[in-house]
C-alpha cells in the first residue's frame, strides 16, 4: 500500500491539503498519514523567568492540536480513507522528511501560504524546505485566496447521464 504524507498545520490551507491527500489516496488505494508538528517559541536569554509559562503554554498547544488530529482522522475515516495521525514537537522541515523516511511515504502533500517572496528570504519557507530535502514527490496545493479553496478544474466539469 502506497503512503501520502501530509502535514497541517490546521490554517486555512490544511482542508485543502487533506481534500487533495484524500483524493489522491483514493485514487491510488494509499493510506494517509496526517502530521502536525508543534513549534515550540524561540527563547532568548531575557525570557528565562518565563519558561515554566511557555513549557505550560507548549503543552496545552500539543493537547489542542491532538484533539485537532483526532478530529481529522475521524472525518477521513468516515470517508473511507485509511488514515494514521502522527503527532510532533519541534523544527517542521525536518520532522517532515524524517517522518516521511519513517513511513516510506510515496508522496508529501502540503500546502503553500502564498507568502510573498520577501517573507521567504526573510523568514523561510516549510514547503521550500521540504521540497529541497525530499526524497519523494511533493504536491504543493495553492493558498487560499478570499477565503475560497481554489477549484481544480477537472472539479468544475459537468457530467452527462
Amino acid at each position: 500500500m502506497k503512503t501520502i504524507l501530509a502535514p497541517v498545520d490546521f490554517s486555512g490551507a490544511s482542508d485543502a491539503v487533506i481534500a487533495e491527500a484524500a483524493t489522491l489516496a483514493r485514487a491510488l488505494d494509499a493510506r494517509v498519514v496526517l502530521l502536525n508538528i508543534v513549534q515550540p517559541p524561540v527563547l532568548t536569554a531575557e525570557y528565562a523567568p518565563l519558561l515554566q509559562d511557555i513549557a505550560e503554554i507548549t503543552a496545552a498547544g500539543e493537547k489542542n492540536a491532538a484533539r485537532q488530529l483526532e478530529k481529522l482522522e475521524e472525518k477521513l475515516k468516515g470517508e473511507f480513507v485509511t488514515v494514521e495521525g502522527v503527532h510532533a514537537v519541534g523544527a517542521p522541515i525536518a520532522h517532515i522528511i524524517e517522518q516521511a523516511d519513517k513511513v516510506d511515504a510515496d508522496y508529501i502533500v502540503m500546502g503553500s501560504h502564498g507568502h510573498t517572496a520577501l517573507y521567504d528570504l526573510l523568514v523561510g519557507s516549510t514547503t521550500h524546505g521540504v521540497l529541497m530535502r525530499a526524497k519523494c514527490p511533493v504536491i504543493i496545493v495553492p493558498a487560499v485566496k478570499d477565503g475560497k479553496v481554489r477549484k481544480r478544474k477537472s472539479d468544475s466539469r459537468k457530467t452527462v447521464a
